[in-house]
């Protein structure tokens, strides 16, 4: 009698070790599971991190390409200009200057209504009479400012020129731009009337 009751409480402590063995063991393997499922996600965040920088740097990159494309495409329209230009013969010249009442404000590339009227009047005679010409457009300025400065603002002025005459239809690779800056004068500097008639823009037309 006492031996059975011995068998019986063993096998329920058997039992009940397994049962406690089982309960840890489903507890561990549920703990395990979510540490893989949290390190799952980390990595599958880290991963689109990682591809959202990716395409962002595409972007960036396109963009670049773009701008490079464009810029290839100026260069290269200004180089062909200048290489029918110096073919070309001498046609004639147009000059805006601040004598000449074309003037430009203090510092800026900004064109006037007046230089504006006289661009107009000179693109349409380009357009009826002188269609196969090339033009040079020159940037001028007097010696007020440092060296670097004046260079700066003649091409500035130059190019506003040269897109306002696109404006008018004359078209990009018929025209180059060039700055000489402060390195050209036509009048002493050392007066207000010599100053005003080295600021200017020059447009040469070569046929």
């Amino acid at each position: 009698m006492n031996h059975r009751r011995w068998v019986t409480a063993g096998g329920a402590l058997l039992l009940g070790a397994f049962t406690v063995t089982g309960c840890a063991s489903k507890k561990y393997v549920t703990e395990e599971v979510s540490k893989s499922s949290a390190t799952a996600e980390k990595r599958i965040g880290d991963v689109q991190s990682q591809v959202e920088a990716a395409q962002t740097r595409i972007r960036e990159h396109d963009s670049k390409l773009a701008e490079l494309d464009s810029t290839t495409r100026d260069a290269l329209e200004r180089a062909m200009a200048a290489g029918k230009l110096a073919e070309g013969k001498f046609v004639y010249s147009l000059v805006l200057s601040d004598e000449d009442a074309v003037k430009f404000k203090l510092g800026s590339a900004e064109l006037s209504d007046s230089a504006k009227e006289k661009l107009n009047e000179f693109a349409q005679q380009l357009k009826t009479d002188n269609k196969g010409v090339y033009l040079e457009i020159q940037g001028h300025t007097d010696s007020t400012g440092g060296e670097g400065l004046n260079y700066n603002l003649g091409e500035r002025r130059a190019e506003s020129v040269r897109r306002y005459l696109n404006k008018q239809g004359i078209a990009l690779n018929r025209m180059s731009t060039i700055s000489y800056g402060e390195e050209e004068p036509v009048a002493k500097n050392n007066s207000r009337t010599g100053r005003s008639q080295n600021r200017r823009v020059v447009v040469v037309v070569m046929g």
